[in-house]
């Protein structure tokens, strides 16, 4: 076993990754409530990214659960990048500079493993109305730490499915299968190229990122019976699974995927399905909500499916922003309360009937799908999503036993940098500048490496 002193403790690459953003300007963030940070008895400091529905919970904070609790909350509101490393450097450092923060169920973990989170069953226990139990277990898993205490609740969760033109599929005589197989999708992407004007068979992300290209290319690796590590810390990016699968899905965008593949995230995606560009795509669950709105062109063509599968029963990856207490917060019991209520079933109702029901931060909680109204909102995609996120493994994801939970990631403080390479490489086999052996001989070393890092444990 390697010692301590040789091996950086666990969380030490977040710690110093932020401390090396200390100068990133921070004028983009949004305050509410007078005073700034600190100010009042009992008040509370959150941090949070800002995504739609955080920038809404910010405008309903003030006019009813401050006003319904006495309790003032002080937001910093920053872009996803940018609240990753602020969070990072403050519960790393226990400064005790924000009560709550937004937290993946990647960070979650992680942080709680290092001592930075204050657990929430004490809370949950004393707070019956919160309904724990009502949380989709996946959800209450993946923000459960290895010593069986939970530390984070979510705020809305997804899962990933595969979105096609049901009006394409039906001029063309194709059916998709109510289970598809990734063959069977191969297959459909080549008989629905050229389907319309511009149109390819399907839009899959190639740009660089552990978040971007990374995130649907690992599930694909999962089902094909391939991993990261193995349940040795052992990397295995060349091994027979990790390989078919990386093949597979270059192979495929290459010849029916979107133009540009390289530089295609998610946005892109969106947009060449709404813009007619792509008969399929394979991605978030919460796209589903950019297609469905009032305003898209494509508001009731879309067809929704599981995600595709070769080896496993189910593929879906499972993401969630979720609240995560600061060990070191000044006024947990507050705190508390701002995560009840901002994770709570009454908090969704609020949405639905003030902002609008497809608007409800969803994708956490069994009872959201009882919902009349959210039902009717999101019926072309509510069961699929439920599904998915509630067939989701964080776990065990895949055919063989893994050291570290994850769907589409690897839940160890290495893997953003790690998994920012791997991408890069793969990337550039989309682009045609390397084959895809040389792109995973680049990577196994790189996965060497971090695994040197955990062998023995």
């Amino acid at each position: 076993m390697r010692t301590q002193s040789r091996r950086r403790p666990p969380g030490a690459l977040l710690a110093t990754a932020a401390a090396g953003t200390l100068l990133i300007p921070l004028l983009s963030g949004c305050w509410a409530g007078a005073g700034g940070l600190g100010s009042g008895d009992g008040a509370i400091n959150v941090l949070m990214v800002n995504n739609p529905q955080m920038v809404e919970l910010q405008k309903l904070t003030s006019r009813y659960f401050t006003r319904e609790t006495g309790i003032k909350v002080n937001f910093t509101v920053l872009p996803e990048n940018d609240v990753r490393d602020k969070i990072s450097q403050d519960f790393a450092n226990q400064a005790g500079q924000y009560d709550v923060a937004t937290l993946s169920n990647y960070e979650i973990p992680i942080y709680a493993r290092n001592g930075w989170l204050h657990e929430l069953g004490s809370y949950v226990k004393k707070d019956p109305g919160f309904d724990q139990q009502d949380i989709l277990q996946p959800m209450r898993e993946s923000l459960t730490a290895e010593d069986g205490k939970l530390y984070g609740e979510p705020f809305y969760g997804e899962s990933s499915f595969l979105m096609y033109r049901k009006d394409v599929f039906a001029k063309k005589g194709l059916t998709m299968p109510a289970h598809p197989t990734w063959q069977q999708v191969a297959d459909l992407a080549a008989r629905a190229d050229g389907a319309q004007s511009g149109m390819k068979g399907i839009c899959l992300r190639g740009l660089p990122g552990w978040g971007e290209v990374m995130a649907p290319l690992t599930t694909v690796v999962n089902t094909f019976g391939g991993t990261w590590f193995d349940n040795d810390w052992k990397a295995r990016l060349n091994d027979k699974g990790f390989k078919d699968a990386v093949k597979f899905y270059v192979d495929l965008v290459r010849k029916h995927g979107e133009s540009g593949a390289p530089q295609s995230g998610f946005a892109e995606c969106l947009n060449n399905l709404t813009q007619g560009k792509s008969a399929m795509w394979y991605d978030a669950t919460s796209a589903a909500g950019s297609l469905e709105s009032s305003n898209s062109p494509v508001k009731g063509k879309i067809g929704y499916a599981p995600a595709p599968v070769d080896k496993t029963e189910n593929s879906g990856w499972l993401y969630t922003w979720a609240w995560g207490l600061q060990k070191a917060s000044h006024n947990p019991d507050n705190a508390w309360k701002f995560v009840s209520w901002a994770s709570g079933k009454e908090y969704e109702k609020l949405v639905g009937k003030k902002i609008g029901w497809s608007n409800v931060p969803a994708g956490k909680r069994a009872s959201t799908y009882e919902i009349p109204q959210y039902r009717a909102d999101a019926k072309a995609f509510v069961d699929v999503t439920r599904n998915a996120i509630e067939g989701a493994r964080p776990k065990d994801p895949g055919v063989q036993k893994r050291p570290a939970p994850g769907i589409q990631f690897v839940g160890i403080p290495e893997f953003t940098d790690l998994g920012t390479k791997v991408s890069q490489e793969i990337s550039a086999a989309i682009a045609g500048r390397q084959s895809v052996d040389t792109a995973l001989d680049k990577s196994q070393k790189l996965a060497s490496e971090i695994a040197k890092e955990y062998e023995g444990r």
